[in-house]
């Protein structure tokens, strides 16, 4: 369990022995937690998205290391963006922190038989998130050429269009840069605009004459 909050997590680890969990470590930032995890390789991870250090980032150096760890995300952000990202980091649950604590040893449970543990709205909004990016994923060009980008390429695409850099892509999507690169200049070629520079030129003019985006 991993939360800069100390009275937070007595409250937590109290209620979660209470029904039988055994709390085998305790953190206070991200990197102290992906340790603590590799040292005692934990059944499931009970990380805080906005500890020190970024509890999601320490979520996906967990995944990638101990993939028998369940990870389960207890915050009091509801933002889609740190839910997707704990969601692509590994994460196979994402609780809100005004929960009944009570509840939290039963969605662990549910976790660990397999279920994803996410509240009623944050489900909505998943299964909102996959029915949008399915009916745009395919691009239709000015000329009336059409392209195919993967949920990925768009994602990656979004964000070089918002100016970021190939780390900031990274950072954002939890990747390396060479994975962002690679999503790159498979945009490149599929649009078949020479290169990132033209890539980016294409997409100015699109928020200026916005190509339609088909099912």
């Amino acid at each position: 369990m991993a939360d800069d909050h100390p009275p937070l997590r007595a409250s937590v680890k109290r209620a979660l022995e209470e029904h039988g969990f055994e709390v085998c470590f305790e953190a206070a930032n991200a990197a102290d937690s992906v340790a603590a995890a590799e040292r005692e390789r934990p059944d499931v991870c009970v990380l805080d998205v906005q500890m020190p250090g970024n509890g999601i980032c320490a979520a996906a150096q967990i995944a990638a290391r101990l993939p028998e760890t369940a990870i389960v995300m207890l915050t009091v952000s509801d933002s889609d963006e740190d839910l997707f990202a704990a969601l692509r980091a590994g994460a196979q649950g994402y609780l809100l922190k005004d929960m009944d604590p009570g509840r939290l040893p039963l969605a662990l449970e549910g976790v660990l038989a397999g279920e994803a543990a996410l509240p009623r709205a944050l489900v909505a909004r998943v299964l909102d998130e996959f029915r949008t990016r399915r009916r745009r994923r395919r691009l239709l060009l000015p000329g009336g050429r059409g392209c195919t980008l993967t949920d990925r390429e768009w994602e990656t695409l979004e964000f070089l269009a918002e100016g970021l850099s190939t780390a900031e892509v990274a950072e954002r999507l939890l990747v390396a840069p060479v994975t962002v690169r690679r999503h790159a200049a498979a945009i490149v070629k599929k649009l078949n605009v020479g290169d990132r520079r033209s890539l980016l030129q294409l997409v100015r003019a699109a928020e200026t004459h916005p190509p339609k985006r088909t099912g």
